[in-house]
């Protein structure tokens, strides 16, 4: 069953990672008003903005993986700790 909830945890940080590069994409293009600087051409977007953008976005895709991470584990935990009780 563990297998099953670690198997979920991928799928869900897939899912997690998949939304919050979209919300700083979104975020980014409403608060500079410029699309976000993504694309392989890059000479129309600045250094400062592509390492400002990379910093965020890293960041952001840090953090969800670390929160996924803890509530993968302690779903695990506590299914773990319910089936020693039974």
């Amino acid at each position: 069953m563990t297998f099953m909830f670690r198997l979920l945890g991928v799928g869900l940080s897939l899912a997690t990672k998949y939304a919050g590069v979209k919300l700083v994409d979104l975020i980014w293009q409403k608060s500079t008003g410029n699309a976000p600087p993504k694309d392989t051409d890059g000479l129309e977007n600045t250094l400062r903005a592509a390492l400002i953008f990379a910093l965020v976005s890293g960041a952001v895709s840090t953090i969800i993986q670390v929160l996924t991470n803890r509530t993968t584990q302690r779903a695990i935990n506590r299914f773990t700790n319910s089936r020693e009780l039974t």
